[in-house]
């Protein structure tokens, strides 16, 4: 293989393995954060506050993942 084939071939793999540890965590973030809700609707602007904000920080992690694969790409 060359050596286009080897950066496109890394690109592909960094941004596949770098968004599948954030996409689990929204999706336990968000189940966890319903099923809080569900239990106690009281606290639900602050469950949900909380839930925005994890969310967030774990999708920041996908981006990083993101910018790798581009540095990987156009680098």
């Amino acid at each position: 293989m060359d050596a286009e084939t080897m950066r496109l071939l890394a690109t592909g793999l960094t941004i596949g393995i770098g968004v599948i540890a954030p996409a689990i965590a929204i999706g336990m973030i968000g189940a966890a954060g319903l099923n809080g809700i569900s239990r106690n609707p009281e606290a639900s602007s602050k469950i949900q506050t909380n839930m925005i904000l994890a969310i967030a920080f774990a999708e920041a992690l996908g981006i990083y993942a993101l910018v790798v694969a581009l540095i990987l790409k156009f680098a």
